[in-house]
Parts: structure tokens; sequence; C-alpha cells
């Protein structure tokens, strides 16, 4: 078994590598000291440097210029992004438009497939559902009018960067048949809304609601299996985004329990730190080899001994609860000088509460592969 990325993934590593290393986590305000968002935006000048370094496109087939990798090329860049803080809609962009290319309507894929991988419109995707908890797909429903065009009701939560992206690709079900489609919709349009909400991260998130809304035909994804390819892909890479960030924590820990002496000695040297900071790097190890797992299955398509679903799920089980626990000892760790907002490291532990719920946290999660092990009982 080959276990190494091949030289189109290392390309996109090391091009992600140059430009997320110039990224300053403390880039903008606290979100301990600020009340409402950071930013109205998001890096902007960092979006326009990854659309010239082709790493906006990486997804896309060549005939949109892209660079027709797979979700492991993906979550290697997005595994650079996390350890620097880097606030861009990669993930939900890239995934979106990975949609879009495989499901959409020929005139949607021409009209915006091309500029969302050269960063010249930006595309994010709503995966919560109406209040975090329920199953997003059942909080909005589609309905076909007498002229072919669709009308949507509804309402989708926590909505990453919808104030600024030009369309939100969002789950609903359909008034008739109850089947799953997905709906492309313009952030401003009528009959569509959007009110504040804040993340742990101290960014922008919408609540969206539609109030029937009308999208042509051409907007709307009908494909059976395209709100699970679209879910396992949001989940994978939040899993990489969670890896990348708790790498970059238990690397700032090593650093200062190397370099902060008590007694005499560097705290690294005690063995209940040596202990603590060993089993995090454990949780490391198990959430990488479980994210790679998963990147590769929904990647290859390869069959299982269950759906690429438990993989994926199996991944964030271990992103969530490793992250948590990586994070919970960093700031134990550094001590008071973890909580100082002059440091980074409290952003770190902000980005963490909100990836480890993201898409769900481990109990919604396990609950998912209990259901799979139940239907696909193993031999």
């Amino acid at each position: 078994m080959d276990f190494t990325f091949s030289e189109e993934q290392q390309a996109a590593l090391e091009a992600a590598k140059a430009h997320f290393a110039a990224v300053a986590p403390d880039a903008v305000p606290s979100p301990a000291l600020t009340p409402g968002a950071v930013a109205d935006d998001f890096d902007r000048t960092l979006w326009t440097h990854l659309a010239d370094a082709d790493l906006l496109s990486l997804l896309l087939h060549t005939e949109y210029g892209g660079a027709g990798l797979d979700p492991i090329a993906l979550c290697l860049v997005l595994r650079e992004s996390a350890r620097s803080l880097a606030r861009i809609p990669l993930l939900e962009n890239t995934a979106a438009a990975t949609a879009l290319q495989a499901h959409g309507h020929p005139d949607t894929r021409k009209e915006l497939l091309t500029r969302a991988g050269r960063g010249e419109l930006v595309l994010t995707v709503a995966a919560h559902g109406r209040t975090g908890h329920d199953p997003a797909e059942l909080a909005v429903t589609a309905r076909q009018d007498n002229d072919g065009n669709w009308t949507l009701d509804g309402i989708q939560t926590a909505v990453p960067w919808a104030h600024t992206a030009d369309y939100v690709l969002l789950p609903a079900h359909t008034h008739d048949t109850a089947r799953t489609v997905l709906a492309l919709v313009p952030r401003t349009h009528p009959g569509i809304r959007l009110a504040e909400q804040y993340s742990t991260t101290g960014e922008r998130l919408a609540e969206l609601r539609l109030d029937s809304a009308r999208i042509p035909a051409r907007h709307l994804l009908d494909a059976d299996g395209a709100w699970e390819e679209l879910r396992l892909l949001l989940t994978t890479g939040t899993c990489a985004l969670a890896l990348g960030l708790a790498e970059k924590a238990l690397e700032m820990t090593s650093r200062y329990t190397s370099g902060r002496e008590q007694f005499g000695h560097p705290l690294a040297t005690f063995q209940a730190v040596a202990v603590q900071a060993a089993d995090r790097y454990i949780d490391l190890r198990a959430m990488e080899a479980t994210l790679w797992q998963a990147a590769w299955r929904i990647s290859s398509r390869a069959p299982g001994a269950l759906p690429a679903a438990g993989d994926v799920a199996t991944a964030k089980i271990w992103a969530s609860d490793g992250l948590r626990r990586v994070v919970q000892t960093a700031q134990h760790l550094h001590g008071g000088f973890g909580a100082d907002t002059d440091y980074p490291l409290h952003r770190y532990h902000a980005w963490a509460k909100h990836l480890e719920l993201s898409l769900g946290p481990a109990a919604a999660h396990e609950e998912t592969l209990g259901d799979l092990l139940a239907a696909h009982p193993l031999a």
C-alpha cells in the first residue's frame, strides 16, 4: 500500500504553505474583546493570492480553469489554512463549486464555475438546518411552479460567509415527493433575508430566511445523492481544518513548555506535562489517520464494509473530540498565559469550539455510525 501523496497534491500543499505562512492569526480584533463581528468581510487579499495560485479551483475540471484534483488535495490545503486561522470561505466555495460541477445545469456551470475558480465570485453552503441539530434538508421546502421554476420557503441557520458570498447553495425537500434537492440562491434576491449571527470565532454568520423565494429551474440540482456528496465533502473538509488547528496548538504548547522553566527545569521535562502532551499527540495521529481514510473514500469511491459515510463519521468523531482535548490541554499547560488576549492561543480555542460543533458534534456522528453499523452488520 502506498500512503504517499501524488506530485500534484504535494504541489498544492507547497503552494498553500507559501501563501498561508504570511497570514497572522491575530490580524483581526480578538473575538474575546469584540462584542460583534471581528470583521465585516473575509480576507480578500489572501483570497486573490489563492486565486492567482490556482488554489480556489483545485477540484474544478480543466474546462473551467481548474486542476482536476481530488478532495485529498483540498484537505491538504485546508489543513494548512487552519494552522494560521485563515479567514476565507475556501471549504464552502470549493464544495459548492464541486456540487455544481457534478450536478448543475450546463448553463449554470458555464456561468459560475470559471468565475468561482478565479475568485471573482464567492459561493457558500447552508448546511445546518433550522436549529443546527435537525436535518438540514428538512429546513426548507421546494415547490415547482407551473412555469417550471421553483419556490423556496424555510430557514437555514448559521450560514458561513453569507453576508459576503454571491450565492448560497442549500438543501431542501420537494413539497410533493419529499426528495432532497439543492437550490442555488443569490444573496440578494426577492424573498431572501439575512439576519446577523456570530460564531465563537467572531466571524459573521447568517440566519437565511426564504419567504416564497423563486429561482429558475437551472439553479436547482435534483440529482440523487447530490446533497449526500456535498455533506460528506463539507464534513471531511471540516476534519482537515480541525487537524491543522490542533497541530498548530500542540506546536505552540511544545515551544512554550520547552522554554518556560519551573524550579530550574523546562516544563516539558516534567512527567505530568510530558504525559499530557503525549496523549494529545496520539489524538493528532488518530485524527490524521481517520481524516485521510475518509478523504480517500470520497475521492476514490472505493467500496468498503460500510458506506463512505461511515468513514466520514469516524473522522468527525475524532476531529471533534480530539480537537477539544488538544486545545484544552494547550490552555492548561500554558497556564494563565494561554488566556492572555495578546497571545494567539485563545483564538485557536475559539476556532476549535466552532469546528467541534460544525456539521454536528461527536455524539451526532456516533449516532450516524451506529445506524450504519446496524444497517450493514460487519461479518
